[in-house]
């Protein structure tokens, strides 16, 4: 059962337990994560210029669409602004910015009407961010930057978060991703050529939840959720935010969600900064993560994550 907790007052070692149990939590828009918001809908409207950037997918050519979404969305990851405004949001939040890491914030777009749903503007299918090697005690968060409603949002599949679901995980490895298919991504504006892990057999998409938040309001969620892109059939463009954060005690206690279903190799871990002065996720952790990576995929005796 997956329950959506409203404003919850609980702390943050309730609330990531709780989360990595299969719940899911929302919040109305903070100061921090109400600028947060605002300063994107500053670039994006700077990016668009004179165009409404929900509806100019229906006046632009797709590949004009792609290109300016090539230089927007590393504008907004890469901004200073940004690395101020996260940490002001974690703690508003209730989070300890001393043992909480955060990886950088991606603008992300889901447009109408399959106009563009591969490459820069990704349509995802059902996966969980663990078969893209995510660690397990990995926390997701995501805001709308302008109101969004129940057709252009992302959808949840609680059935399956502790069932399952055969996958191509065990292809991916997030060094070579990096390597060879991260950059290409405004290439792909017809389809999508890059391996990625996806279900390989049929998941029945209902029962499904979907969270709608206001402009900034926050969605926080573990990566083990089974998630996907909801068919964009509002008529406008959804533009969004999500970045992640990992608690450093579980990094280093192998506390999160149960692996189900995971086999990939690597590891994100070298991606998080920590949120008091941006110093690096410690080295020696990712390496004993990748290690334990090797060793789902066959390398070696099991040793998972798991929740404790």
């Amino acid at each position: 059962m997956t329950t959506v907790f409203s404003n919850s007052g609980v702390d943050d070692d309730t609330r990531r337990e709780l989360l990595y149990g299969g719940q899911v939590f929302v919040y109305p828009a903070t100061s921090a994560s109400g600028r947060l918001a605002a300063f994107a809908r500053e670039l994006v409207a700077e990016a668009f210029g004179g165009r409404d950037p929900e509806t100019a997918q229906f006046d632009m050519p797709v590949e004009e669409f792609a290109e300016l979404l090539a230089s927007l969305k590393p504008r907004f990851i890469h901004h200073p602004r940004c690395k101020e405004l996260l940490p002001a949001l974690l703690e508003e939040l209730g989070c300890d910015l001393e043992r909480t890491y955060f990886d950088v914030p991606r603008l992300r777009t889901s447009t109408s009407h399959d106009y563009l749903t591969s490459g820069i503007s990704y349509a995802f299918h059902p996966h969980r961010d663990c078969w893209y090697s995510a660690p397990f005690n990995q926390v997701n968060w995501w805001i709308p930057v302008y109101a969004v409603v129940p057709e252009n949002v992302m959808a949840f599949h609680p059935q399956y978060f502790g069932t399952p679901v055969r996958n191509g995980s065990a292809r991916y490895d997030y060094a070579e991703w990096n390597r060879t298919s991260r950059a290409t991504a405004a290439r792909h504006v017809r389809g999508d050529t890059r391996e990625q892990p996806r279900p390989e057999e049929e998941v029945t998409l209902e029962p499904q939840v979907r969270v709608v938040p206001e402009p900034g309001g926050v969605m926080v969620f573990s990566g083990a959720q089974l998630h996907s892109t909801v068919p964009n059939t509002s008529g406008r463009t959804r533009f969004s935010i999500d970045f992640r954060t990992v608690h450093i005690d579980d990094v280093r206690a192998r506390r999160g969600a149960r692996n189900v279903d995971a086999a990939c190799t690597g590891t994100t871990l070298r991606d998080f900064v920590r949120c008091a002065d941006l110093d690096p996720m410690p080295e020696e952790l990712a390496l004993a993560y990748e290690a334990e990576a090797l060793t789902r995929s066959g390398a070696g005796p099991e040793r998972v994550p798991s929740r404790s």
